[in-house]
């Protein structure tokens, strides 16, 4: 099964379409729920489209909050002002998902993407 991926309103459609082209599926926030919807119900409509949910929010890497074994995956993207970065962390994040190809390795994850490196925490 391809990786299917739940897109936050604050994802640029460029990121969008950079995982479509690399063939992946990924539902935008927007389709399904209002762009303004609280966190909460942001993370809970990834869970239902059973999809791995990608951000910018800072506030989905809080393991506290959004304790990541509770969730198919979290994937916060670590831009920090700098959209000057994105196509350097689209590059490890698509050599990563190529390696990293089922749902099983993402699922009670929270992986913390950055141009130079990927964290993991469970």
């Amino acid at each position: 099964m391809s990786l299917r991926f739940f897109a936050d309103h604050c994802i640029p459609m460029s990121v969008v379409q950079t995982l479509r082209d690399a063939g992946y599926e990924v539902l935008r926030l927007k389709d399904f729920i209002p762009t303004d919807s609280p966190d909460n119900l942001v993370i809970s409509k990834a869970q239902q489209s059973d999809a791995i949910l990608i951000s910018l929010d800072g506030d989905f890497a809080d393991i506290v909050t959004y304790p990541p074994s509770r969730y198919k995956g979290i994937l916060a993207l670590q831009v920090r002002n700098h959209p000057e970065s994105i196509p350097l962390l689209l590059d490890r994040l698509k050599a990563y998902l190529l390696a990293h190809d089922t749902i099983e390795n993402y699922s009670g994850k929270l992986l913390i993407v950055e141009p130079h490196r990927i964290r993991s925490r469970s």
